[in-house]
C-alpha cells in the first residue's frame, strides 16, 4: 500500500470507509494497516494509546475481508478501525484505567460494548489513555503520562477521555469509544474539534465498564462526523439484561435522525445559567454564531432558566467522590492487579494500605478521601444526602425546560484547550471545566458536543453542546447533523482536515 493511499484512507470518515470495504474497493486490512501506520508515525508525540493490539486488529480485519469475499452482508461499520478507552474490559487485552493499581491486568471477559463492537465487525485497534479511573478533565492524571492535543502538542486534549478524542483528531482512528461521567466524552470533543456523544443513562450497557460513579457513568461515541457518531451509537446501544440500569425500551432511531438533519419547527433553548459569565470570548462568539445558524435553518430560539444548575458542580463533587470511594474499595491488592509489601511479615491491612498508596495517584486519593468523608457517620445527611436532593431539583429544572423546547444548547467547555500543567495543581480550576456538562449526567439525560469553529484569539476548536431529554437521543443527531451541514457549507470542509500540530 502506497503512503499516498494510506493518507487518503486515514482521512476518510467511518461511513465512507465502511461503504468502500463493503463494495470491495478497499480491504479492511488495508484500512486497518493505514491506521496502524499512522499510530506508529504520530503516537509517540500524541500518546493517545496505552496499548496497540496490532495482531488482533489485523486478524479482525482479515475476518471481515473473508466474510465480504464469500458474499456475507456486512454491517454499516464493518471493517472500520476503532480506539477503545482503557476503562472497558477487553478479553486478554491489558485494561489499566490509566492506573498503576491495574497495571498488567488482562480481563477474562469482554464488556458488552466490546461484544457489540465485535458483533458489528468493528476492528478494535487498542486501548486509549485516560485520567486515572476517569477522574480528571485533562488526561494529565494518567499514571502513564499525559496525552497531547493534536491541534497543539503543548495543550491538553480534555479528559478524562483525552486519549480517545486525540486518537480521532490525530487521524489514528476514525472511531473511538469514550465514557462520560461529568463531561469526559463531550469536553475532550470540544477541545479537539471532534464529535462526542453522552447517550441517555442506561441507553448503553455498563457491564464491563470499570465503575467510577455507577449512577453517572455512560459509554458513548467519539468521531469526526455526526453520522459516524450515530452509526457507532446504534451499534453499541440497546438493552442488556446484565446491567440492572439498562433501559429495556427500544433505542431511538439515531441514524434516521442524523439523515433527517432538519431543525425546522424545533424549539431550541438557551440556558441562562450556562451562558456568558466565565466563558472565553472566542468560545462565546462561536457559540452565538452557531445559534444564529440554527435560527436561519428554521429553528425557534428561546431563553430558559434552570436556576439549580448553579449548584450542580457542588452536588456532583459530593456524589461522584462518594460513589468512587465505594467502587474503588475493590482495588485492594488481594484479588488482581498490583500488590505491594506482601513479604509474609505484614498483615492483610498493611498490604492493602501499601498497595493503595503505591497504586493510586494523587487525584484518585483526593476523591476517595472526599467521598469517604461525605459518607461517614454524622456527615452523610449534610453532604451526600443534600447533594442528592440538589440532583432531584436539577432533574426538575430540565423537565420544566423541556416543556418549553425540544433541546437545550450551551458552550461545551468554558475555554479552548489550555496548556499542559496550567491547572494540574489547582483542582477547583480543573473541575470548573465541566460546569456546563455536569448537569446532564446528574439528570441522566443525553447530550452531544460538536465543533462549531475556531476561537479567533488562539485558533483552537470550540464545541457547542446539545442536550435532550432521556431517550430522546435522536434529537441530538437531528440538530447536530443540520448544524454540521450548515457549517460544512460555510467552510467547504469539515473542521479537521489534518491535525495541525502533526
Amino acid at each position: 500500500m502506497s503512503s499516498a493511499m494510506g493518507s487518503d484512507l486515514i482521512h476518510q470518515n467511518a461511513a465512507t470507509l465502511a461503504q468502500a470495504i463493503a463494495k470491495g474497493e478497499v480491504s479492511s486490512r488495508e484500512v486497518t494497516q493505514a491506521h496502524l501506520d499512522r499510530i506508529g508515525e504520530v503516537d509517540e508525540r500524541v500518546h493517545a494509546f496505552l496499548h496497540v493490539d496490532t495482531d488482533g486488529a489485523l486478524a479482525a480485519a482479515d475476518a471481515v475481508d473473508a466474510r465480504r469475499a464469500v458474499g456475507d452482508e456486512l454491517g454499516p461499520l464493518a471493517g472500520v478501525p476503532l480506539a477503545l478507552k482503557d476503562v472497558l474490559a477487553m478479553k486478554g487485552i491489558p485494561t489499566t484505567c490509566g492506573s498503576r493499581i491495574l497495571e498488567g491486568w488482562r480481563p477474562p471477559y469482554d464488556a458488552t460494548v466490546v461484544e457489540r463492537l465485535r458483533a458489528a465487525d468493528v476492528v478494535i485497534l487498542g486501548k486509549t489513555n485516560m485520567d486515572e479511573f476517569a477522574m480528571g478533565s485533562s488526561t494529565e492524571h494518567s499514571a502513564y503520562g499525559p496525552t497531547h492535543n493534536p491541534w497543539d502538542l503543548d495543550r491538553i486534549p480534555g479528559g478524562s477521555g483525552g486519549g480517545s478524542a486525540a486518537a480521532v483528531a490525530a487521524f489514528e482512528a476514525p472511531l473511538a469509544i469514550g465514557t462520560d461521567t461529568g463531561g469526559s466524552i463531550r469536553q475532550p470533543a470540544a477541545v479537539t474539534g471532534t464529535v462526542g456523544v453522552k447517550p441517555t443513562y442506561g441507553g448503553v450497557s455498563r457491564f464491563g465498564l470499570v465503575a467510577l460513579a455507577s449512577s453517572l457513568d455512560q459509554a458513548g461515541p467519539c468521531t469526526r462526523t455526526v453520522m459516524d457518531a450515530a452509526l457507532l451509537h446504534a451499534a453499541i446501544g440497546g438493552h442488556d439484561p446484565r446491567d440492572s440500569t439498562s433501559i429495556p425500551d427500544p433505542m431511538p432511531d439515531v441514524v434516521g435522525a442524523a439523515m433527517q438533519a432538519d431543525v425546522r419547527g424545533m424549539r431550541i433553548g438557551l440556558v441562562r445559567e450556562l451562558s456568558g459569565a466565565g466563558y472565553q470570548d472566542g468560545v462565546e462568539r462561536r457559540f452565538r454564531e452557531a445559534v444564529e445558524i440554527l435560527e436561519h435553518l428554521g429553528a425557534e430560539v428561546i431563553e430558559v432558566s434552570c436556576p439549580i444548575f448553579d449548584y450542580a458542580l457542588g452536588a456532583y463533587y459530593l456524589i461522584l467522590p462518594s460513589e468512587c470511594s465505594s467502587n474503588l474499595a475493590r482495588f485492594d491488592g488481594m484479588r488482581y492487579g498490583l500488590r505491594v509489601g506482601d513479604d509474609g511479615d505484614r498483615s492483610v491491612e498493611e498490604v492493602m494500605s501499601l498497595t493503595r498508596e503505591a497504586g493510586f495517584g494523587a487525584e484518585v486519593k483526593r476523591r476517595i478521601m472526599l467521598g469517604t468523608y461525605a459518607l461517614s457517620s454524622g456527615y452523610y445527611d449534610a453532604y451526600y444526602g443534600q447533594a442528592q436532593k440538589v440532583r432531584t431539583l436539577i432533574q426538575r429544572d430540565f423537565a420544566a425546560a423541556f416543556e418549553q423546547c425540544d433541546v437545550l444548547v450551551s458552550p461545551t467547555a468554558p475555554t479552548t484547550a489550555f496548556k499542559l500543567g496550567e491547572k494540574v495543581d489547582d483542582p477547583l480550576a480543573m473541575y470548573l471545566n465541566d460546569v456546563a456538562t455536569i448537569p446532564v449526567n446528574l439528570a441522566g439525560n443525553c447530550a452531544m458536543s460538536l465543533p462549531v469553529g475556531l476561537a479567533p484569539e488562539d485558533s483552537l476548536p470550540v464545541g457547542l453542546q446539545i442536550m435532550a431529554p432521556a431517550m430522546a437521543d435522536d434529537r441530538l443527531y437531528r440538530v447536530g447533523s443540520a448544524l454540521e451541514g450548515a457549517l460544512y457549507d460555510r467552510w467547504g470542509h469539515l473542521l479537521i482536515e489534518e491535525a495541525p500540530a502533526l
